[in-house]
């Protein structure tokens, strides 16, 4: 059974930088694509980042661009989600999740991901 494990959120102020770290068990975790969301309850989970199980292919929601960024250290079984120049509606539960292979439909489709962890909170204050 795949487990994932993110750590790194927190509360921090406008312009602050933070890093998200996402541990993987329980499967080879060079064999997974790896994808950061981000959900305010009630809303819908909105795609941040993704990585392609090769760490090659890299993607990004619009509102992320230049100012994150995702990377994986498959010695180290864990990605890793950069976060520069925070704002306020940066703040959310960011959750990571694990594809086997490649996506099929997308790797902007949280329906793709069959593994999640339990998310960590990101509050960036104004």
């Amino acid at each position: 059974q795949v487990r994932l494990v993110e750590s790194g959120g927190g509360l921090v102020q406008t312009g602050d930088s933070l890093m998200l770290s996402c541990t993987l068990s329980g499967g080879t975790f060079s064999s997974y694509a790896v994808g950061w969301f981000r959900q305010t309850e009630g809303k819908e989970r909105e795609f941040v980042a993704a990585i392609a199980w090769s760490g090659y292919s890299t993607y990004y929601a619009d509102s992320v661009k230049g100012r994150f960024t995702i990377s994986r250290d498959n010695a180290k079984n864990t990605a890793y989600l950069q976060m520069n120049s925070l704002k306020p509606e940066d703040t959310d539960v960011y959750y990571c999740a694990a594809n086997y292979g490649v996506p099929s439909g997308g790797y902007y489709n949280s329906n793709e991901y069959d593994s999640w962890g339990q998310g960590t909170l990101v509050t960036v204050s104004s």
